[in-house]
């Protein structure tokens, strides 16, 4: 398949580093001399400036970290000194600007509301990742408040930073909602990224983008100093370039966190990631076949089938499953579990935000978009918000029936029954479709199908890994598995990904040139 490049993404390209640097390469080249921490923060610093903030202008970095430069300084001091913190020393990081840092940053959620929360404390995450060595290079854009304010809103969107573009072809969405770290990660802006997921938010840029994305089991990360949408779903995850990027990273966030109760039994079920990448990890393995979850997007059938002869290649055997009842009635309990712990969730981080914030409660929240219609509502509302402002708390009767049967629903009758049904090791499904035009004014339209509300709701493991590409657009390939599965997950990814290496490197094409590239290609006989 050969595509038309713009002079600009020539340029781009050339510029680019080949291949992505993983975690990995990156310590091996710190330890070897052949560069330093502070080279790296630069490097990645010039890219943010020439690919994010002019020439394709992605919008991905929301803001750059002002104490990077000085960090990574000390990282080279204490490396050169042979104090090295861990696994991460001196590796720049980029986080969602969801997840509070110690730097001089505020944690905006994409909103205006957040525009000075300044809160002067690390996330427990970000506590994990600077005590592994990392640098906080800066905080990326996202959908606003994590894509839960309107069922109309625009994927990558925010009213702080603007439409985050897809790197592949630039009008495009990055979907959401963690939009700014999956461009960012692909575009080569930082290592490697940290996003959150409520459903959908880590797996479906990662997909888009050509990344792994990990949404692990909901409790094997704290979400401490995370704005929140549910503490039923919510949990963050790492975005890279690579399943060994994203074993390295998880090994350094998982862990039990007193200021996060859902992680009491994390300690218990952590382990090292990264003895998990065997490439032999799919011999033997049984693999439930999720052709359900196809959808109806036309290229995603003949990428799947490629992904499953691949499976066989190596060893797996592949049973087909049938999908569970009462789908439907599972994600209309979802909906119940989000718009009412939205409220209680939210309402306890803004009353802990920084004390110059003047919005302490949804809504305070929702009058300060009223406010600031022109700026905060432009494209689209806040029904959600406005929903979750009259829901009537834990003790309604329809929040208890939905909390207990859609669990039970996406869990112990779906993911649970699915798995045991076949004595199956993991299940397979493509991750969703190819990235749709971005739209402001009528709001995302998603293609194509994919079964990770299964595992979101549940609130067990979901890997994507990429699987190809349909229409020069990336799609991925998910594994989902048990309740503390991930480290079999990541063996099966990792397996999957030395057979295809399916990942390609964004070329920023604009929207003029990947059209004509399509109509070259399909014009050709």
């Amino acid at each position: 398949m050969k595509f038309i490049l713009a002079p600009l993404a020539l340029a781009l390209a050339a510029a680019a580093p080949a291949p992505d640097r993983s975690i990995a390469q990156t310590e091996a080249d710190l330890a070897a001399g052949r560069t330093s921490s502070v080279a790296l923060v630069r490097h990645y610093l010039q890219r943010i400036a020439q690919i994010d903030r002019s020439g394709p202008t992605l919008n991905a970095v929301l803001a750059v970290n002002p104490r990077a430069l000085a960090d990574a300084a000390y990282s080279d001091k204490l490396r050169n000194a042979r104090r090295s913190r861990g696994l991460l020393e001196g590796v720049p990081i980029l986080i969602k600007d969801n997840i509070d840092s110690l730097d001089p940053l505020p944690t905006t959620a994409g909103s205006l509301a957040l525009a000075d929360n300044v809160t002067h404390r690390d996330a427990p995450l970000v506590a994990r990742l600077r005590a592994a060595g990392a640098i906080i290079l800066g905080k990326t854009n996202l959908s606003e408040w994590a894509n839960m304010r309107s069922p109309h809103s625009t994927s990558g969107w925010s009213g702080k930073g603007g439409l985050t573009r897809n790197p592949y072809i630039l009008d495009r969405s990055a979907c959401g909602s963690s939009s700014g770290t999956g461009a960012a990660i692909a575009a080569g802006l930082a290592v490697a990224g940290i996003g959150t997921e409520t459903d959908g938010s880590v797996t479906c840029p990662s997909s888009v983008s050509a990344l792994v994305g990990l949404k692990p089991t909901v409790g094997l990360v704290s979400r401490a100093h995370v704005v929140p949408i549910s503490h039923s779903q919510d949990t963050a995850g790492p975005m890279t370039t690579t399943v060994a990027d994203t074993a390295a990273l998880l090994t350094i966030l998982a862990g039990s966190d007193s200021a996060d109760p859902a992680t009491v039994e994390a300690d218990a079920h952590k382990q090292d990631y990264r003895a998990s990448l065997r490439p032999d990890a799919l011999r033997g393995a049984r693999i439930g076949v999720l052709r359900f979850a196809i959808g109806d997007e036309p290229g995603i059938p003949a990428v799947f089938e490629q992904a499953l002869a691949a499976l066989r290649a190596a060893g797996a055997t592949l049973v087909d499953v049938k999908e569970p009842a009462n789908h439907e009635k599972m994600g209309q309990y979802e909906q119940t579990i989000l718009i009412t712990e939205l409220k209680q969730d939210l309402d306890a981080y803004l009353a802990s935000a920084a004390p110059n914030v003047r919005v302490r409660d949804m809504a305070a929240l929702i009058a300060f978009n009223r406010a600031h219609a022109a700026s905060e509502l432009p494209w689209f509302g806040q029904e959600f918000f406005e929903q979750a402002q009259a829901s009537k708390g834990y003790q309604e009767d329809s929040y208890k029936q939905a909390a207990s049967e859609g669990r039970r629903l996406a869990g112990k009758d779906g993911i649970d029954d699915m798995l045991a049904d076949g004595h199956l090791d993991a299940l397979v499904a493509p991750t969703g479709g190819p990235s749709w035009r971005s739209d402001l004014v009528a709001g995302d339209h998603f293609v194509g199908g994919g079964a990770g509300n299964y595992a979101a709701v549940a609130g067990y493991p979901h890997l994507t890994v990429p699987m190809g590409q349909v229409h020069g657009l990336p799609v991925g390939l998910s594994f989902l598995g048990a309740k503390w599965s991930e480290a079999r997950l990541i063996a099966l990814g990792f397996a999957y990904e030395q057979t295809t290496h399916a990942r390609r490197a964004p070329r920023y094409l604009p929207a003029p040139e990947a059209r004509a590239s399509m109509r070259a290609l399909v014009s050709k006989p």
